[in-house]
């Protein structure tokens, strides 16, 4: 069953209570994310997007997953 946006959000503001999330896409299967958080400070782009697909709890491992593709965007705040 495809994820929507709004459970892809929850996943993450759970790891990232205090982030800045944008979650978009409307075909419950090729999303796109943006998340800023104080926590990806000192950390390089590959860490901070581990860290957001460990928040998605399995949801993208394998072709069993409920999520095909997310395009991620991590940042720390300036």
């Amino acid at each position: 069953m495809p994820m929507q946006a709004s459970e892809i959000e929850d996943l993450i503001r759970a790891a990232f209570p205090d982030a800045h999330i944008v979650v978009e896409g409307n075909d419950g299967v090729h999303m796109a994310a943006m998340v800023e958080d104080a926590s990806f400070k000192g950390m390089n782009r590959v860490q901070q997007q581990r860290a957001v697909y460990a928040a998605l709890k399995g949801k993208m491992d394998g072709a069993n997953g409920e999520l095909h593709a997310l395009a991620l965007t991590t940042r720390a705040p300036a």
